[in-house]
């Protein structure tokens, strides 16, 4: 069998990662793009990081369209299902969200268990895992789950949970559970491989541009890109990972702590280390819609046992502040902040 692997969202942060480290490691990419346009821009991308292009092919996939999947799967071996919609700002319509994210979920893995595809990858999220819960009382670990139908539980959560859900109900329906490894990260920081920010690196961002004299009591698990990838390209041949879910985080910080972290590596930045009082943040959330839609996570940190990703890996994950020293001389490289 071939070692083609069909990678959707190539484009984006995580994706362009995995791209890199399976070009890296001799597997011949197809990657997705919604647009070919943007193939000439990741094929340079992938170059600048020293990456044999030569393996790299584009296909063009919509999550909300049935064109191309079938033909899109022919000779794959392995899919790595990394494509998903995140917004910055939290959409009025929370099916901006979530029908692009199950759909384009199931179009994939439908495709790719017609195919007899070997195992499929799906990039979840630990936000798939630690929304909705009365309380926490311990570290969350991969036999959590979101409760969707909880008020406390936003549109971005709902839709990776959603999401997750119909892969393994698709799997199990074929009678293929163990054809699907999961891995569902924290908060991606580390370097950027070109000029798109991504999301997670917003909040490095935030904490770096000078905007914010103190940062809100708003916690973050934090887990470097490079560890996210290593673990998709370990989940497609470890038996260990066939059937599994596996959270990649290492550590959880309040943004405040985060921006301690980073003050020595960029002395001359105004990088806050101190908190705003929760009622000037709930008197700002009356004009702000999206600090009001996280109002609820105010002083209520999440802790997700991290243990299986170095257990996979067979190494320490890379820590948090060396992830986000990363983050921040990317941004300012790439002029970003």
């Amino acid at each position: 069998m071939s070692d083609l692997v069909l990678l959707t969202g190539i484009s984006g942060f995580l994706g362009g990662h995995v791209a890199l480290q399976l070009l890296n490691a001799g597997y011949t990419v197809r990657g997705s793009v919604r647009n070919l346009d943007k193939a000439d821009k990741v094929r340079a991308t992938l170059a600048r990081a020293g990456a044999d292009t030569d393996r790299l092919h584009f296909v063009a996939l919509d999550l909300l369209d049935d064109a191309g999947w079938a033909q899109a799967m022919d000779g794959i071996r392995f899919l790595q299902h990394t494509a998903s919609p995140f917004f910055i700002r939290t959409p009025k319509n929370p099916d901006d969200l979530i029908r692009p994210a199950v759909e384009g979920t199931r179009r994939a893995v439908t495709a790719a268990l017609s195919a007899g595809v070997e195992r499929i990858v799906l990039t979840s999220s630990i936000a798939a895992i630690q929304y909705g819960h009365t309380s926490y009382p311990r570290p969350l670990t991969e036999t959590d789950w979101t409760d969707i139908d909880s008020p406390h539980t936003a549109a971005y959560p709902r839709s990776k949970t959603l999401a997750e859900r119909e892969a393994w109900r698709l799997v199990d329906a074929a009678g293929r559970h163990d054809a699907l490894a999961v891995v569902n990260p924290a908060a991606i920081l580390g370097p950027l491989l070109d000029d798109d920010e991504g999301t997670s690196s917003i909040l490095v961002k935030r904490l770096l541009d000078g905007k914010l004299p103190a940062a809100p009591r708003l916690s973050f698990a934090i887990v470097d890109v490079r560890d996210v990838a290593a673990l998709h390209l370990d989940a497609m041949t470890n038996p260990a990972a066939a059937g599994e879910r596996c959270i990649a985080a290492v550590e959880t910080l309040y943004m405040s702590e985060l921006g301690r972290r980073l003050r020595p590596a960029f002395p001359d930045r105004r990088i806050p280390k101190r908190d705003i009082p929760d009622w000037v943040v709930r008197l700002v959330s009356l004009f702000d819609r999206d600090i009001r839609d996280n109002l609820i996570e105010l002083g209520k940190p999440k802790y997700v046992d991290g243990s299986r990703g170095p257990q996979r890996l067979g190494r320490p994950l890379i820590g948090v502040t060396e992830a986000a020293i990363a983050t921040g001389k990317s941004l300012i490289a790439h002029k970003l902040v």
